[in-house]
């Protein structure tokens, strides 16, 4: 199967069982600026030696098939605003930890919480700042336009300013979504399956949210794997990794997490 129809089927995908709206409908978005929090400072210095754009190489041209096709969805997946999907996409657009944390839990089974497992929430927000290192200087290389750039299409977030200046191309939220689902599926391995779909989910809510492409997804995916593997290499991480094995050992016992339905 070629990338181009990868993209098709995997659109189909997303879209199936969900309902178009109105295009009168008012759109939910999430508040201004929601989920752009500035977390405490990472373990690593600088990039932490992952050069992303070396990495991931550049981004598919817009009159390419793949960058056809990515457009193409876009515009296709516009039709799920204020559908359950949307819902989550406005969540998951949520960086400050919470919202993040509580999904995690469900797919974990685990409640996880900067009251139940303190360290590892901390954690997790040392690893949005060393992504941040990571990604910024790739976006800042390829300067791919974001996909509601040029048009006024509904996205999940308010139209800031941010949307026609960072770039879109590789994608923070894949990033960080990946390499957040990564530490935790190996602190629970028995659930690692829906805890790494969720970390998937994460950056496939930035399609849905319409504030990236598929290659932006993939891409941040791809790097958050990269730096996951680097910060094992940390001490300080290495050390905070086991205390925050012992907290989820303990918020086990204490039961499954309230609230994730049946």
């Amino acid at each position: 199967m070629t990338r181009f129809m990868l993209i098709a089927a995997a659109s189909g995908l997303i879209l199936a069982g969900c309902a178009a709206v109105s295009s009168t409908a008012p759109v939910a978005t999430t508040p201004p600026s929601a989920g752009w929090v500035k977390p405490p400072a990472g373990y690593l210095g600088g990039d932490g030696g992952i050069v992303a754009a070396t990495i991931i190489g550049p981004p598919p041209t817009p009159d390419s098939p793949r960058g056809k096709a990515e457009r193409t969805q876009f515009n296709e997946t516009r039709k799920l605003a204020n559908t359950p999907t949307w819902s989550q996409a406005i969540a998951d657009a949520d960086l400050s930890g919470k919202a993040g944390m509580k999904s995690f839990s469900c797919a974990a089974g685990v409640t996880l919480s900067a009251e139940a497992t303190p360290t590892l929430a901390n954690l997790l927000l040392r690893i949005t700042d060393d992504a941040a290192k990571i990604y910024q200087p790739a976006k800042a290389v390829f300067q791919r336009p974001r996909p509601p750039v040029g048009n006024t299409a509904p996205i999940c977030v308010p139209r800031e300013a941010w949307i026609n200046t960072d770039g879109s191309y590789p994608s923070g939220h894949s990033l960080i979504g990946w390499a957040w689902g990564s530490v935790i599926a190996e602190l629970v391995p028995e659930n690692a399956t829906p805890i790494l779909a969720r970390g998937k989910a994460f950056g496939d809510s930035r399609i849905i949210c319409g504030v990236h492409f598929q290659s932006d997804v993939e891409a941040g995916r791809y790097l958050g794997s990269a730096l996951v593997t680097r910060l094992h290499d940390d001490p300080a991480f290495m050390a905070d990794l086991a205390k925050a094995k012992a907290e989820v050992a303990a918020s086990k016992a204490k039961g499954a997490p309230e609230g994730c339905g049946a």
